[in-house]
């Protein structure tokens, strides 16, 4: 008796455990495929591909990211938006990004958008952004100079590239 009473209370415990690890596999299974990156410059395509990105990056990050998109450089008025989103990267990158935050940068006109990161950390302090992480979304051509622009803040860089 005293053996089928152990056995009972060790199949008891062991019983929420096998639960958990079903959910967690169930879990896994209806983890969404990724997006796939847009072939032309779709703004919402790109918008819905660089949101997938963030998600994919958020591992210890506890805020929010921060996103920034300039459209394709054939949009009508790119100037005009790549002189407003430069200007707002500047003002958030140089009022100071707190440790745990991130910032995702993602544009079809990847040399654009590397201009406007590098543009945007040109005056920032040595090692004034450890502990936030940057991801750049572009063209590889473009990956060298972001990284070479942002390792003296001492971000945690993670390159994305499009094919």
């Amino acid at each position: 008796m005293n053996i089928t009473t152990r056995l009972i209370l060790i199949a008891c415990l062991a019983l929420p455990f096998a639960a958990c690890k079903k959910e967690e596999e169930k879990a896994k299974e209806t983890v969404a495929a990724p997006v796939a990156v847009p072939t032309n410059g779709d703004k919402s395509a790109w918008q819905a591909y660089i949101k997938d990105v963030a998600i994919r990056n958020m591992e210890g990050v506890t805020n929010p990211p921060y996103a920034y998109f300039m459209p394709d450089e054939s949009s009508p008025d790119f100037a005009g938006e790549y002189e407003r989103q430069l200007e707002k990267m500047k003002g958030d990158v140089g009022r100071g990004i707190l440790e745990g935050n991130m910032l995702v940068f993602g544009s079809p006109a990847s040399a654009k958008m590397a201009d406007a990161v590098i543009e945007s950390f040109a005056t920032i302090q040595p090692g004034s952004m450890k502990g936030v992480k940057v991801v750049f979304i572009g063209a590889a051509a473009d990956n060298d100079r972001v990284k070479a622009a942002l390792a003296p803040a001492g971000v945690d860089y993670v390159f994305v590239q499009t094919k």
